[in-house]
């Protein structure tokens, strides 16, 4: 029903968690004394004055207690986690005439005509709007979605289905993968390891090597996300030798960015049943040309840098244009495009995968 695995990631088990230990919750919520939401609900409460208790099926879809097949919330996932229906807010799609801000905020009455998770917005943003398009936003972590269109594709490659956004009285549908760590890697050999001062000199830093000298770096340090999905997992250096150097260990940073970003794509193909033409990338991490490189190589296909920075508020915009009856003139493809070069990526996928499996059998052992 709701597309996502069981983790308290998401909404659900949170919410039930405060009804249950704050003193007073549950009796006040069945009163209708309380509301709660994702932040698109807090801001719209903000924004209306406490008017408009709102939310867009995109954020609405990962609370875990959605039905994205019907685009309301269920009615057996509220009385599974003991919610009740009065605590939550109305859902509306991501695109319309959807609420009007209090006219003491900006002098008068405003549209509020788009609402959307960041990710989803994201994937407007980067034009991804038909299916068996995708993008990959790095950051902290890396998140990729591809457009399915009108179908939700259940997911046997452990990635989630969720709802790319709602702009008519149909809704669109994505399979997202989500990689925890990633950007954070880098602060980690920042600021952990003291291995870089700054986080834009590990390029120069792995790049002043031609390989990681057998090094594999599985970046678990909260839990390993899609495809895996084993919270257990921690992190691991494999390959180390009285001959590696920092170097050789930021290369090997970079590469895991790029290797868990493969798994994801790969399962993303077979869920999809079709190979990924091209894919779409955005964040902090795309200034680093040669983890887009690297990235483009283990794929096997093109990486085409957005060439506005913010994709997500570009997203966010578009969809309020769109709700208010405004033509937003299509951005040009410009970015920077990395093509995949001819050598074979195949030993180092091998030694990511042995690396990653170990880490894997070292959870199952304890």
């Amino acid at each position: 029903k709701t597309g996502l695995v069981l983790d308290p990631y998401f909404s659900a088990s949170k919410i039930a968690w405060l009804l249950d230990h704050l003193p007073g919750a549950r009796e006040r919520a069945l009163r209708g004394e309380l509301a709660c939401g994702t932040m698109d609900s807090w801001l719209v409460w903000q924004l209306t004055g406490g008017c408009a208790h709102l939310t867009d099926l995109t954020n609405a879809s990962r609370t875990q207690l959605l039905d994205i097949h019907t685009g309301q919330w269920d009615d057996g996932l509220l009385e599974l986690f003991a919610i009740p229906r009065a605590l939550l807010p109305r859902i509306v799609p991501s695109s319309g005439a959807l609420a009007e801000t209090g006219a003491a905020l900006f002098g008068r009455a405003l549209p509020i005509t788009g609402i959307a998770g960041d990710q989803q917005a994201a994937l407007y943003g980067q034009g991804c709007t038909a299916p068996g398009l995708a993008k990959n936003t790095y950051g902290t972590g890396c998140f990729m979605l591809m457009h399915t269109g009108e179908q939700a594709i259940t997911s046997r490659h452990g990635l989630l289905t969720t709802c790319a956004a709602q702009t008519s009285a149909r809704i669109e549908y994505a399979l997202e993968g989500s990689v925890f760590v990633t950007g954070a890697l880098v602060q980690w050999l920042r600021d952990g390891l003291g291995l870089i001062a700054r986080s834009g000199d590990i390029e120069a830093l792995a790049g002043s090597v031609p390989d990681s000298a057998g090094v594999t770096l599985v970046p678990a340090f909260t839990g390993l996300g899609a495809p895996h999905w084993s919270a257990e997992a921690r992190g691991a250096i494999y390959g180390l030798t009285r001959g590696t150097t920092r170097a050789h260990i930021a290369r090997a940073a970079l590469e895991a960015i790029a290797l868990q970003t493969l798994d994801v794509m790969r399962a993303m193909e077979a869920d999809a049943g079709a190979p990924l033409r091209e894919l779409r990338v955005d964040g902090g991490g795309t200034i680093n040309a040669l983890l887009m490189q690297m990235q483009a190589d283990l794929l096997g296909c093109p990486v085409r840098v957005a060439p506005a920075a913010e994709t997500t508020a570009l997203g966010a915009a578009r969809l309020a244009a769109l709700g208010a009856g405004i033509a937003m003139q299509t951005a040009a493809d410009d970015g920077r495009v990395f093509l995949p070069s001819e050598a074979s990526a195949d030993a180092l996928i091998a030694q990511w995968r042995a690396a990653l499996h170990a880490t894997l059998d070292h959870v199952a052992q304890r």
